[in-house]
This record gives C-alpha cells, structure tokens and sequence, in this order.
C-alpha cells in the first residue's frame, strides 16, 4: 500500500515498476491504481483502439445472423443493426469517460455498486468470458480465414494466431494500443471497400416494408437485436482498462465521443455488409467455411485481402478480450505474487480459449449467435446496477468506495443475479434453450437482457434507497 495522493483514497494500492510509454516492457502489475506520474495517451487513441477490434469477421457474422437465422429482410436487418449498436456504443462511451479520474480498470470501478465480495459475480463471468470465450470465438474465425487463404490446415493456423495474440496482450496496454493504431489503416481500407461493394448488390433484397415482408417477425427482430447490442456491449466491462491510463483532467467528452464512435461505426460498417453479403447471395453456404463465402461476394484478389484483414481483424480483438479479461481476474482478489501476473493469468487464459476455439472449429455460426444472446443476458443486468447507482451517487466522492474491504452492500449482486434469474427462464430463445414465456410466445423473440436490465434497475433502486446507502456507504 502507497501514500500517494491521487483520485483515489490515500490508501489506495497503486501499481508499481517503471512502465511509461514503452512498448517492448511487459507491463507490471494488475488492476492497481495507476500512479499519476505513468499518465499518457490522447483521447484519439481510442478511435481505432475500438474500431480495429471490430473490423473483423465475428462483427461480419452479427449482419448474417438476422437473414440467415430468422429469415429477415435486409431493412429490418438493418434496423435492428442500427438501434442494438448504438445502445452498446452508447453504454461504452458513458463507462469510458469515468476511467482517467479513478484510474483503474473497468471491472475495479464494479466494486462501487457491488462491493469488494459481490463484484466477483461480474467479475468472474467478465474473466471466463472475455480471455476464454471471446478469444476462442475470434480465433475460429481468424484460423478458418487464414485457412481459406494459405489452404493450411484450420489447427495450423488457429496455433498461429493464438501465439501472436497471446504475445501483444502477455505485453500489455502500450503494445495494445500500439497494435491497434497500426492496424486500423489496413482494417479500414479493405474492409470498408469490401462492405461498398456488397452494399451495392443489396437493392434487389430492400423491400419497403420492414415488418410482415420477412417471415421471422418482430420475435425475429427482437431475438437479432439482441444480438447487436450483445456485441457492442460486449466491450462495456473493458471501457476504463484502456481510458485509466489518461490523465485525470483529460477531456471526458473526447473520451467518450471517439471511444463510442470507434464501436458504432465499425459495427454498423460491417454488420450491414453482413447482411448485405447474405442477400447478394441468398443462395451460399453459410454453414461450412463463412470466411469463404464473405468474400465470394467480391473480385478474387479483393478476396484474399479480406480473408487476411479477417485473420488480422481477429488478432485485434484477442489481444483485448485477453488483455482485459486478465485485467478482471486481477479484480477478484487472489493473490498472484509476482510482478508480471495480469502477464501471467493472460498466457493461462490464451492458452484456455486456444483449447476451447479448436473445439469450435465445426459448426461455428449457430454456437456464435448463442454466444452473443449470453453476452447480453449478464451485460444487461450488469449494466442495469451499474448506471442506476452511477445516478444515485451522481456528485458524490465514490473513490474509497472502489479498494474499501468493507463496503460489501448486498443488494448489487442481488438485483443482477435476479435480473439474470428471472430474465433467462422466461424469455431466453436460442437453440439451446428456449425459456418458459418464449416457448409459448414465439412472437415474443428474446427479451432477456431488456428485462434483465430492467429487473436489476428496479430491485437495485429500492433496495438502495431502503438501505439508505448513499449517506452510509458514500464516503470522501
């Protein structure tokens, strides 16, 4: 423990070593407090630290699920696109602003409304989830794409791009933001002319009715609506991992503007030549090799750029997903004694998702839709506790709240496991499980992470006020 005076408590654990701005130096520490004298970085950075992410073909596939799954049209695709990304942006822009005043991860900044025990609900789900189950959904991807180029066998390459994302996150944040940056120009310029050029095949699918045209319906629309905003909002619990490391008086407004607009935009880019892919092409085969197909919209040479943009663009997610759900571990409060250990639990957790993707390789496309659904089953919630104690401590000192060993408040796991308790069961629709009032009510969709979210505001806003924690757990 430090002494050092910050945004934070005095007694505050900060992170110790000598990092700066280098990018060759493995990053030291875990989730601690991140010492002023290490603050760097411009708001900018974030624009294609989140928009390389998404150029990738995991965000291409959130486009083909509405048609391919629930048989929409390209217009009610779109809308559905449109309103879940901007939701996810949204959430992701507010969460970004509030890292560079506390200085510490996003899973840290939990602890406000969860307490120290009650955060390693999120937490734990945040850890498996993000070093484990998004990096083996990205690296499926990635290793069929490089396949569908070098004609290399789908383990080859899948050991390959494993390697290299577990080496840029074992690295740390300069590395990350440094891979990104670079990245983003090459991303960008094939994945926005091959998104131009199946848009522009899409006018014989537009129809001008968005509901009663496409035979999955509003349930249809609902269930894929959930689906983009699972992926935007996927990023939430990572907001503050990469805005922590900014000065505390850095322009919140620009962190929020540039770090929610990477998301939206290169969602919204992507997902709709997804879906403009599908409809170009009604006739393909979307169940064998996807990578394959995605490009078999376009000239052969534009092609093979896009299949390695498509093994790129994953590299670019993993080396976050690992890097951030690292960072999460780190939260829980287990004790890794040695320098390097947020270096650590990412190599265990590359290593994890490598095992689980090679799993994966076979029937990718409906095991991804589910994956999306659950993401959005727990982020509601989650986000449900965390924005309504955000506005019932709008204008109060939280800092201590953050590292207190006795802020411990009950009622912010509970509002979330009953969000997510009573939100599943009932209105869950997804192949491998299909909830009570869905079953019933087709025509419902999937309405679990808006009733999750919800129940979680209602349950954490009365009980907040019941156990009067804002003048007790408040402290400055």
């Amino acid at each position: 423990m430090t002494t050092e005076v910050g945004p934070l408590a005095q007694d505050t654990e900060t992170r110790t070593g000598s990092y700066g701005t280098s990018i060759t130096t493995v990053e030291p520490g875990g989730a601690e407090f991140i010492p002023l004298a290490e603050r760097h970085g411009k708001p900018l950075n974030l624009f294609w630290t989140w928009t390389s992410p998404n150029f990738e073909f995991a965000t291409v596939f959130v486009g083909v699920i509405p048609i391919i799954f629930f048989q929409e049209t390209f217009a009610q695709a779109a809308l559905a696109i449109l309103v879940g990304t901007a939701l996810g942006s949204l959430a992701h822009a507010v969460l970004s602003a509030r890292g560079p005043k506390y200085g510490v991860p996003q899973m840290m900044l939990s602890r406000i409304a969860f307490g120290r025990l009650g955060n390693i609900l999120p937490a734990g789900i945040n850890s498996l989830v993000a070093g484990v189950g998004w990096f083996a959904v990205n690296s499926v991807s990635g290793a069929l794409a490089l396949s569908a180029l070098t004609k290399w066998s789908d383990l080859l390459c899948l050991a390959l791009i494993s390697v290299v994302q577990i080496v840029v996150a074992c690295f740390g944040h300069n590395l990350v933001h440094t891979f990104e940056k670079f990245a983003f120009p090459v991303l960008a310029l094939i994945f926005i002319a091959v998104s131009v050029i199946l848009l522009s095949k899409t006018h014989t699918a537009i129809k001008p009715s968005f509901f009663g045209t496409g035979s999955g319906g509003i349930g249809g629309f609902l269930i894929s609506l959930g689906a983009t905003f699972g992926y935007a909002a996927g990023w939430n619990p990572y907001a503050s991992d990469y805005t922590r490391y900014f000065k505390p008086d850095a322009d919140r407004r620009a962190i929020g503007a540039f770090a929610g607009l990477g998301v939206f935009l290169s969602c919204l880019v992507l997902e709709l030549g997804g879906a403009a892919a599908v409809t170009a092409n009604p006739g393909a085969n979307w169940f064998g090799n996807p990578t394959a197909t995605y490009v078999g919209g376009v000239t052969s040479w534009l092609g093979d750029l896009a299949l390695l943009a498509i093994a790129l663009g994953a590299i670019s997610a993993n080396v976050l997903n690992v890097y951030s759900g690292a960072l999460s571990f780190t939260t829980l409060g287990i004790k890794i004694p040695v320098t390097a250990r947020r270096a650590l639990v990412a190599a265990v957790f590359g290593v994890a998702g490598f095992f689980l993707a090679w799993s994966g390789l076979s029937d990718a496309g409906a095991k991804y839709n589910n994956f999306l659904l659950v993401i959005a089953y727990w982020i509601g919630p989650w986000l449900g506790v965390f924005f309504t104690d955000q506005w019932l401590r709008r204008g109060q000192d939280v800092s201590s709240l953050i590292t207190s060993r006795g802020h411990n408040p009950w009622i912010g796991p509970l509002a979330m496991a009953l969000g997510m308790a009573v939100s599943i069961p009932l209105f869950s629709n997804q192949s491998d499980y299909v909830g009570v009032l869905a079953k019933h009510h087709p025509a419902l969709g999937d309405l679990t992470f808006e009733v999750g979210f919800v129940i979680a505001v209602l349950v954490y806003a009365v009980g907040f006020r019941v156990l009067g924690l804002k003048s007790k757990d408040a402290v400055a």
